[in-house]
């Protein structure tokens, strides 16, 4: 064999990003496929030096960047948004690759992914702010206010595992569209999609500095948290972790999207229960339940309960299970085996507690078999914490207004979906319901990515969604003009 077959053999580790530009470490992680195991890919880690490097370049460019012309961050955008559809297949792959989701799926996030960078672009040409007139008032004759909206410097964004593009692209692309440099931290588990992201940016003519790919670990990542040249941080990942960076970054603007409990209403007017079954099995599993929107409480009226829960049993028991790079399966392995025992050793809980298992229960390896169970005690761990896995605790009530007390009694608020047809308990649902969002007449697990989208108590302290983004890396800035005739 040749030097150059051996070249050809052996994967080179991946370089990382730093102000634009493509560099290598001797660190370096390794990717592993969460189905079997098997080695994927290296990726170099930067050094302490590396990172200083990006962080600086971030702050440098800055000030120009915030005055750079919409047409050069929207041009930018529309490039990425082109190019993730053209390479939309080769996209995909590695998402199955790196985090397991099955492949049906990792093609809907690269979709998802390119309207969010269409979205951003969309935006970036007309996000000009507010003109108020002020002669509303007799002391501001002759005035107007001009109100914009101004970055407030460099963003570190730290992406979780479950959605290893289209999480990255929806804390990117608003960055960029406003003029904002942004430090990306993917989950070291799934570095792969933002590093083949970065490629995409280094194509475009964003000034050097707008944007680094740092898949750092430990005390790098404590100290991106801590640096003051990186005055906003949007994080989307676990409770705890979350609150943790909140807690030692109090002076800077956190946006946290973080965990959920997301119940799934049946109300009594609703007759189309086997859609109702089929869209709660599929959006409580289709990503191993690893999804902060997944349908995790099913609270069922009495009146169809009998009528319904076996429909949901049999749609659970039909989802097809096994390696993720099958077209056919929609249920692909968690992302570790650490992760896979937990959630069976939560069921196990559950049902030493007297739970039912419907259908599941069990797992191999990292695969845990999509889960149905029955009679779960309100303190087992799968009832009142985020399990984030294949399991579906299903409760009967008596009535809406038990329905509504069971959904708030958690301590997350991201989102819930009600399956009615009743215009006034949609209203109410709306009204009373502790979370961010209500979809009516389908799961909680469909999110429009150009809305705003995030929850209240446990569950965040900010919206995602391209707009909401944007307004939360900007601030006001307030003009007043005098001697204007209007």
């Amino acid at each position: 064999m040749t030097d150059d077959d051996e070249d050809a053999v052996v994967a080179k580790p991946r370089p990382f990003w730093v102000a634009g530009r493509a560099e290598t470490s001797d660190e370096t992680l390794d990717v592993h496929h969460p189905y079997d195991g098997t080695d994927f890919a290296t990726v170099c880690v930067p050094t302490p030096e590396q990172v200083e490097r990006a962080v600086a370049a971030a702050a440098s460019v800055a000030k120009e960047f915030r005055s750079s012309p919409a047409h050069l961050r929207a041009a930018a955008l529309d490039h990425v948004s082109r190019t993730l559809a053209e390479r939309a297949e080769e996209i995909a792959e590695t998402i199955t690759a790196e985090n397991g989701k099955p492949l049906k799926w990792a093609e809907i996030e690269v979709a998802r992914a390119v309207s969010t960078f269409r979205f951003a672009a969309e935006e970036a040409r007309r996000f000009v702010g507010d003109l108020q007139r002020l002669d509303t008032d007799v002391n501001g004759e002759g005035r107007i206010g001009l109100v914009r909206r101004r970055p407030r410097g460099p963003v570190l964004a730290v992406a979780p595992f479950n959605f290893p593009l289209n999480l990255v692209a929806h804390k990117v692309a608003p960055a960029i569209a406003v003029g904002s440099p942004v430090i990306i931290k993917p989950a070291s588990a799934t570095p792969l999609s933002a590093l083949l992201l970065g490629e995409i940016l280094a194509e475009t003519d964003l000034p050097p500095g707008a944007f680094s790919v740092l898949p750092v670990r430990g005390s790098a990542m404590s100290s991106l948290v801590a640096d003051p040249r990186l005055p906003v941080i949007s994080f989307t990942g676990s409770t705890k972790v979350g609150w943790g960076i909140m807690e030692s970054a109090p002076r800077k603007h956190v946006v946290m999207e973080l965990g959920s409990n997301s119940a799934a209403i049946v109300c009594p007017d609703w007759t189309d229960l086997d859609r109702a079954a089929q869209r709660i099995a599929t959006f409580g599993n289709y990503q191993g339940g690893q999804s902060c929107i997944a349908v995790q409480r099913v609270i069922v009226h009495r009146d169809v309960a009998d009528a319904f829960v076996p429909k949901l049993v049999d749609a659970v028991s039909a989802l097809r299970t096994g390696d993720p790079f099958d077209p056919e399966v929609e249920v692909g392995p968690v992302i570790d085996e650490d992760n896979a025992a937990r959630i069976t050793d939560w069921i196990a809980e559950a049902v030493g507690g007297g739970a039912r298992v419907l259908t599941g229960g069990g797992r191999k390896g990292t695969s845990v078999e999509p889960t149905v169970l029955a009679d779960v005690p309100p303190t087992a761990k799968v009832s009142c914490e985020e399990v984030f896995g294949p399991v579906l605790v299903v409760s009967v009530v008596d009535s809406v207004d038990a329905a509504f007390a069971l959904a708030n009694s958690t301590e997350y608020g991201l989102q819930a979906g009600v399956f009615t047809t009743d215009l006034r308990v949609a209203f109410r649902a709306a009204a009373e319901l502790e979370v961010g969002g209500v979809v009516i007449g389908d799961v909680p697990s469909y999110r429009a990515d150009q809305m705003p989208y995030g929850g209240v108590k446990g569950s965040g302290t900010g919206r995602e969604g391209v707009l909401s983004a944007m307004n939360d890396y900007t601030e006001d800035q307030t003009m007043i003009l005098s001697g204007i005739d209007l």
